[in-house]
């Protein structure tokens, strides 16, 4: 019984293999169907938990579980640390997904999830936009220009013929840098200031490591009226990304609802003025199609049911094209009833003639 292991340099070759579009479009596709077919009888998920910590520097260390019942578990470990792109030169984001086989508890499979959770976030927008948002939108803003902000604009761009792209960061060097990272989608890539791209954008995505407690990173006074809102970037409790009068006068549609009351934008609102979900705006599209004309907000806090999807596409297309490994992770060769059966006889055996009886004294 061994373990399927897909590393970095393996999802690299898958996506030499597929392509970029291909790859994110099986997402989007995966992951409305995964959405459409959730049966809470047969699925059981459970809101992220985790470890909050402000030493050696502010950060949070999260479980993200899933289970099919009767069949695996799934289990995302993902670490949110605001300060690795400036210290370590690696993302604010970085995870791994396991899979368990129910029957035994073996693990499956480990998979490189930081890709992996860029890519279902910004499918997860995607999906919302295309219900909420007007069809003929063509100007789409980013605020916050960090490597959440590329798969948010790329998974737009395979629903939507955008024309024009404004982005925004607080960090100059983001969103500058933005535009090489943008490149390979061909789109019109400009950098405005904040209030321009709150006039002037259909669609605008949220994905900031704004500090807890701090002011909204939007004004709310230059917003078109039919605007869409992805809010992805308010993650932990008491952190927030949109001022409060816009939510309460928005149609404000949560990924898992009682994740988002605890981290979400969700959290400044009651149950009461708090829409439909997104599994039930997919069921239901039509009865939300008027809103199109109002102002609307994707409240994404991720969770473990997106996380299912995107390991799907992942392992099915690694199963595909031949890549990725097996290894022999746990000890459960040979005897069940012999912990160390999995040694070499002759090891055992050299263990038990040489080593020395030592017995510990008393020390006065």
């Amino acid at each position: 019984m061994e373990t399927t292991v897909l590393t970095r340099d393996d999802i690299a070759k898958l996506v030499g293999q597929v392509g970029l579009n291909q790859l994110m479009d099986n997402v989007i596709g995966t992951l409305k169907q995964t959405f459409e077919t959730f049966d809470e009888a047969a699925t059981i998920v459970r809101q992220r938990d985790g470890f909050a910590y402000h030493k050696p520097f502010p950060g949070v260390l999260e479980w993200m579980p899933v289970m099919q019942i009767g069949e695996a578990a799934i289990i995302k470990m993902v670490g949110y640390n605001p300060n690795n792109p400036t210290l370590y030169n690696v993302p604010t984001i970085i995870s791994t997904i396991s899979l368990y086989d129910i029957s035994t508890g073996q693990l499956k499979a480990l998979v490189d999830g930081t890709l992996a959770t860029a890519l279902r976030t910004g499918a997860a927008s995607a999906i919302a936009s295309q219900i909420l948002a007007r069809r003929a939108s063509r100007v789409v803003g980013l605020v916050g220009c960090g490597a959440q902000a590329v798969t948010q604009l790329h998974a737009l761009s395979r629903i939507f013929d955008i024309g024009q792209v404004l982005v925004y960061d607080v960090v100059e060097s983001h969103a500058r840098t933005f535009l090489d990272r943008s490149r390979f989608m061909g789109l019109d890539v400009q950098i405005v200031p904040r209030e321009i791209l709150e006039r002037e954008s259909d669609i605008i995505c949220t994905a900031t490591s704004v500090p807890i407690g701090a002011a909204p990173i939007i004004s709310d006074e230059h917003l078109k009226p039919w605007v869409h809102i992805n809010a992805v970037g308010s993650d932990l409790p008491k952190k927030i990304e949109l001022p409060l009068g816009l939510l309460k006068r928005s149609l404000v549609s949560p990924d898992y609802l009682p994740q988002a009351l605890i981290e979400g934008e969700c959290q400044q609102l009651s149950l009461e003025e708090i829409g439909p979900s997104l599994i039930e705006l997919i069921r239901n599209e039509q009865s939300y199609s008027s809103f199109r004309d109002s102002q609307t907000v994707f409240d994404s806090t991720g969770f473990a049911l997106e996380d299912k999807a995107v390991l799907q596409v992942l392992l099915s297309l690694a199963e595909q094209y031949g890549i990725g490994r097996t290894l022999p992770i746990e000890s459960i060769a040979g005897d069940p009833m012999n912990p160390y059966n999995f040694f070499p006889e002759n090891v055992t055996k050299a263990a038990s003639l040489n080593s020395p009886v030592s017995v510990l004294q008393p020390v006065f």
